[in-house]
Order: structure tokens, then sequence, then C-alpha cells
């Protein structure tokens, strides 16, 4: 991607979400509205771009009238003027002078420029204060995708489109979009909104695309096919790069790459300490396209399959045959080595199982994890019963999200002993010993997980969720970023309480949350007592090394004293600490 030699270089600052760098062309997305294709044009097509948007306006006005006409016809007048001054925003001489100008300077296509100008207009109104005036955002909207479609095709043409490889700029990004993007072509990422703990970052990083969130007013100031570089190590999203940048940034790319090259080559190497004690390194996946990834990082299994995903096309879930295909695929590719499916994870800031009547008024503390199961029997046995028969297939463990309490445990495992009868009498083959575990997400599981051990085979800490529920600071909220935070004394009180309990009830426990895989927290973690880590497929090399660089006996020194500690950064230096000394060259 050349540099521009027209344009100085500017510098967006946000927050790192997901490591890596990337090179190529902007690629912008406004809310509520879809993008239309983007190319450049000569100067000598400047007005023939002009003359298609002034088509695809005066196409849409009559389209409006008629609308209007046929309205007022059903209805009466009343109605019917909804349609009447949508056609008034487009008789706006300051709209279609702004789109005719930006066609002009930006040298781009009609509907694109169009596009344009109607995404910052609307930004700006869905800035203002007056609830009103937001509420219009909705009229504009339509009317602007009505011009969009109204362009004519040009069939002879092949331009450059956000099919090609690019870098996107959206306002915000739900957890579906990420999972569904097209990661041949989207290179990274950088949002308005977001955070470094939201889902959508987690994503990210599970599939290594580097991402930024928290840029302020990207959306509006930053133009499509702007060359620039997205520094998902500093936060940084650079437009018109300078030679310099570019080279700078290519030697740091090299220089990664060689570090994951040596990494690569110890794929699949034992994850032990330096004296002897043996931590298992798991993925957690969210789609089957993942597998390869999976096998390939040299990770012992998948700690955690996130069924919820299974959602990404549907809003319902795929039936018991369908789902018994997709696990036991997956358990079929991992043999030998074990793969934990969690029962369906909705709600909060992930993908919603049912469209609900009105909105919660507090997703996070509502109608999410086994609460959905459990309110859903039917739904709730296709899914048991579709791991029971994978499990057939394979070294398959069931594991239930959200557990607050014993009753929940009871009332999940007399729903595998009923489908375990059930398909018994069927004579349909399963495993009988199907290990069942639950996640330690809220702070309630933690407190009382010596009641919760020695009815479950083990246990997996969900660290994203308990850090939010006992700081009681939402991880997708950059308002309250700064408080969320892992080594905070309570946090690391609660995994060490969870631990023992396990311990003492003779299973094990793992962690499947982000801290999993920061590499700063390993010897943490380690030190702590936890026997599994469970990370996204890219993490998995860097995972290993940490481990394999590090002394139990230290770790478990420093996490003592760490557990003293009154302070979250004073535990996070204690770690680093160690971390810095056994494998700096890792962190850097």
């Amino acid at each position: 991607m050349p540099a521009s030699d027209h344009h100085p270089e500017i510098i967006y600052e946000g927050i790192p979400a997901s490591p890596g760098i990337a090179i190529a062309p902007v690629h912008v997305i406004a809310r509520g509205f879809s993008a239309p294709e983007v190319y450049q044009i000569d100067e000598a097509a400047v007005s023939g771009e002009q003359n298609r948007f002034q088509e695809a306006v005066e196409l849409t006005k009559r389209q409006l009238v008629e609308l209007q006409s046929r309205l007022e016809d059903l209805s009466g007048e009343n109605e019917s003027g909804i349609f009447e001054a949508h056609a008034m925003m487009l008789e706006d001489k300051a709209v279609v002078d702004r789109v005719r100008k930006a066609i002009a300077s930006r040298q781009q296509n009609a509907e694109y420029a169009f596009y344009a100008v109607m995404q910052n207009f609307l930004e700006a109104m869905r800035r203002i204060p007056d609830p009103y005036l937001r509420e219009r955002t909705a009229d504009i909207e339509d009317v602007a995708q009505r011009v969009l479609r109204n362009f004519s095709p040009d069939s002879d043409a092949r331009h450059q489109g956000p099919d090609d490889r690019h870098i996107l700029v959206a306002y915000d990004l739900a957890p579906s979009d990420t999972a569904s993007m097209n990661r041949r072509h989207v290179l990274g990422f950088a949002t308005e909104q977001g955070s470094v703990n939201s889902h959508t970052a987690i994503l990210a990083r599970a599939f290594g695309v580097p991402a930024v969130v928290g840029l302020e007013c990207a959306v509006i100031d930053v133009m499509a096919l702007t060359p620039a570089i997205l520094d998902g190590y500093t936060g940084k999203l650079i437009l018109h790069p300078s030679p310099e940048t570019l080279e700078r940034y290519r030697r740091l790319d090299d220089a990664k790459a060689r570090v994951r090259s040596s990494l690569d080559a110890k794929r699949g190497a034992a994850t032990e300490t330096v004296d002897g004690r043996q931590i298992t390194v798991s993925a957690n996946i969210e789609i089957v396209e993942e597998l390869p990834l999976v096998k390939r990082s040299g990770a012992k299994g998948i700690g955690l399959y996130r069924t919820e995903f299974l959602l990404l096309n549907s809003e319902e879930m795929p039936d018991e045959a369908a789902q018994t295909d997709i696990y036991a695929k997956v358990a079929r590719e991992m043999a030998p080595h074990p793969v934990i499916i969690r029962t369906l994870d909705a709600g909060g800031d992930k993908l919603p199982v049912e469209p609900l009547t009105e909105p919660e008024p507090n997703p996070f503390l509502g109608w999410r994890g086994i609460r959905v199961s459990l309110a859903r029997p039917a739904m709730f046995r296709e899914q048991i019963r579709a791991v029971l028969r994978a499990s057939a297939q394979g070294k398959v463990a069931v594991m239930f999200p959200m557990i607050s309490g014993l009753s929940e445990v009871w009332r999940c495992k007399e729903m595998v002993r009923r489908c375990m009868d059930e398909l018994d009498k069927e004579g349909v083959p399963f495993d009988k010993d199907l290990p069942v575990g639950v996640m330690i997400e809220v702070p309630a599981a933690a407190l009382c997980a010596d009641l919760l051990a020695p009815e479950v085979d083990f246990f997996s800490i969900g660290t994203n969720d308990l850090i939010q529920y006992t700081v009681a600071a939402d991880r997708v909220n950059p308002h309250v970023a700064e408080l969320y935070r892992p080594t905070h004394p309570a946090v690391i009180r609660l995994i060490k309480r969870t631990i023992d309990a396990a311990t003492d009830n003779g299973i094990w426990t793992g962690i499947c949350g982000e801290m999993a895989g920061d590499i700063r927290l390993t010897p943490l973690l380690i030190g702590l007592g936890v026997e599994e880590l469970s990370v996204g497929p890219q993490q998995v090399p860097l995972v290993g090394q940490a481990i394999r660089s590090l002394s139990y006996a230290q770790c478990a020194a420093m996490s003592d004293e760490a557990l003293r500690h009154s302070r979250s950064q004073g535990v996070l230096d204690l770690s680093m600490e160690l971390a810095r000394k056994h494998y700096g060259e890792l962190l850097d």
C-alpha cells in the first residue's frame, strides 16, 4: 500500500484490544443502513457520477409520492404525511450540494459519496442530547437506504470494493459481526465503542485479528479507501502513513513474525513447568471452521466450545440431529483429546436466544446463561441429548454456564440423567460416564465452591464475568473499564478459593476466560494452582512457551505473596516480575 504524498500523517489513539498489525486501505461502515461498494473515479467521471446521484434522488422522490398517494387512499392524510416529510428531505439543497461536492472532492463513486455524507449527518444527530431529534434518525436512514437502492448498477465496471483486503472502521461491532466477517479480507478493525474486555474484542484475539477500540469520531472523520496502518499493540490507527512509518511497522511486523515462527517450532511440546508441574493448554472455539487452526496450534483439546454461536445464522438453535452432527464432528477431529461443550450461554453482550418483547433493564443480571436453558426445557433437552450422542464419537464433557447455586446444578444433572435414560431405552450409544462441569463466573458460585465441587467433575473459571460481577463494572462499558481489574485482590481470592475447594474434593480446575491467555498473569495463575488454561487458538503457542519457562515453586511463592497484597497493581507487578525474568521476549 503506497503512502500518500499529498496528505499529512494522522494518528488516532484508541485502546489496544487485539495485538497485531494491519496495513491496508480503510473501509467505513455506519450504523443503521448498509454500506455500498466504494471505488475511486477519475476527474472526468465526476460529472457523470453527480448525474447518477441526481437520477437516484429523482427516482426516490417519485416512489415516495406514489407511496404517499397509496397510503392516503388506504388510511387518510395524517399517516401519508410521513412520506411527504421524507420527500422534503430530498429537497434539502444543503444535502444535495454536499453530496455533489463530496463526489468531486473525494473522487469516489456517487453512491458511496452520498452514503458518507448521510452517515456523517446521522452520526452528528445521534450525538445530540435532544431525544426527539435522535429519534428522527430512523426516518433519515429509511430515505437514505431508498436512494442507495435506486442507483443504477454499472455492470461493465470492475472496482475495488470492501471485498478486497481492508481495515474495517465502525461505530461498534456485535460479536456476530466479528465471528462472521471474512477474515481473508478484513485484516483488522477499529471501533468507536467497545472495550478490551467486550466479547467482540475477545473474538478478535481468538481469531488473531488486530483490533483497536475507543476511537472517538472515527466513523465521521475517516474517509473510505484512505491508506492506513492499524496497530493493535499500542491502539493506534494511522492514516496516510509516511514512508518512514510504513517501513518501521513492516520491520516490527517482521520481528513479531520471527517470534511466532520460533513458537511454531515448539507446537505440540509438553506444557509443563521446569520443575515438572503439568498444565494442560486447551483452545476456546466458537465455530467448527476453527478446528484446523486448533489442531495446528498444538492445543491438547478444546476447553470451551461456545455453542451460542450456533445462533449466528438463526434465531433458534439447530435441532437435535443437526447439533449432534456438529458436536460429533468436533469430537472426532479432536480425538483423543477432550472437548468440553458449554451449553447455550446467551444474553448479556452475547448472542440472544430469542427476541424479547421488551429490552431487559440490566441484561447482565437478567435472562442469560443456564437461566435460559432451564426456562426452555425442550431446547435444553435437545442440546443435552445431542452432546450425549456425540460423546460416542470421542472424548466429550458438558459444562453449564452462569451457575449461581446448588439447585441449578441439581436441575442440570437431572436433565442429563433423564436424557441418558431416554437414549438408553432407544438403544443409542453414549458415554455413560460423561464428565459434567460448571463454570464459576458468579461470586456466589465461587463462595460456595465447596458445596458445588462434590456434585461435579471439574470447574472452569470464566474470569471475564467473574471479574465484572465481583467489581460491579460492566466489562463492555468504556466509562468503567478502568475498574475492570483481573488482579483485583477480591478476584484472585475468589479464584484461589475455587481451586482449593476443587482440590479438596479431588476435581480439577481450569480457566477459560481472558486471564488464561494473558501471559503477564500466567505466573500468578500457575501459582494459584490452576491445572488447565483454555485460550484462543492463536494464543496456545505463546501460553505454552510461558508455562515451559516457569518454575511452579517460584510461582506458588509469588502467588502466596500476591494473596496478601492490597492493591491490583501490586499483584500485577509481582506476576510481571516473574514473567519478564523468564520470558521477557514474549512480552515486548
